[in-house]
């Protein structure tokens, strides 16, 4: 089977699905990602919180695990990490590194380039990384909310990924805050203790600042600069 056949198949399949699952709850979508791939998907995540980890175990107790390893980390949320590692021991975590270290960036864009150009930093540490480690797999599955920010306000459960060119499943994009906090309390779920201190959207530590009560979540993203995305879910 060639490329552009295997492509045009996905993107049938993930057609069908984006219909056939629009009312989908999460552990049905997630049910359907791996009757449908196997081991051909992968679950990320930031490692804010376990949530997507959890549910996506419930259907596939050794899921591989996408973490986005930028070297600009809290130190909480390596941590956090390391602690999926150990609840849930039949994960594979994914580390997917950018090709340039910090020093190796700094040396040749200059020190800092996140200030300068916040766009091209994510670009080299997030997007390159993440499309290099997507491309051996069919789907992957995000815990993109709709209520994160309005630029995700019409994320659908299941769509075709085409700057990545797999299926991208959103299993839990319905929930309210209230609903995701509720599945942490009830079910006693890993959380990034960074969140209790007012992170409550966490990324790269130069880039992430806390957020003023009452304030959208993202807000503490770039905080100053005219971005509100890394690029992952444009």
């Amino acid at each position: 089977m060639t490329t552009a056949t295997r492509t045009e198949e996905l993107k049938a399949l993930a057609e069908k699905a984006s219909a056939e699952l629009a009312d989908a709850t999460a552990l049905e979508a997630l049910r359907w990602t791996a009757e449908t791939f196997g081991d051909d998907f992968i679950v990320a995540s930031n490692m804010q919180d376990a949530v997507l980890i959890d549910l996506a175990t419930k259907v596939k107790s050794d899921v591989d695990i996408l973490f986005l390893e930028t070297g600009y980390h809290f130190a909480e949320t390596i941590g956090t990490r390391d602690a999926v590692a150990t609840v849930y021991p039949d994960v594979k975590i994914v580390n997917a590194a950018a090709e340039q270290t910090v020093a190796q960036q700094d040396a040749e864009y200059g020190p800092k380039l996140h200030e300068r150009d916040p766009n091209l930093c994510c670009h080299l540490r997030k997007v390159v990384p993440l499309r290099k480690t997507l491309s051996n797999y069919s789907a992957w599955v995000t815990g993109v909310r709709r209520v994160d920010a309005p630029t995700r306000a019409n994320t659908p459960i299941v769509t075709w990924d085409d700057r990545n060119g797999l299926v991208k499943v959103n299993p839990i994009a319905p929930w309210t805050d209230d609903e995701f906090n509720a599945y942490i309390d009830e079910h006693g779920i890993l959380q990034n203790p960074l969140v209790g201190e007012g992170y409550l959207s966490i990324g790269c530590a130069p880039c992430t600042a806390k957020v003023a009560p009452g304030a959208d979540p993202r807000s503490g993203r770039w905080a100053g600069k005219s971005k509100a995305e890394c690029g992952l879910h444009a």
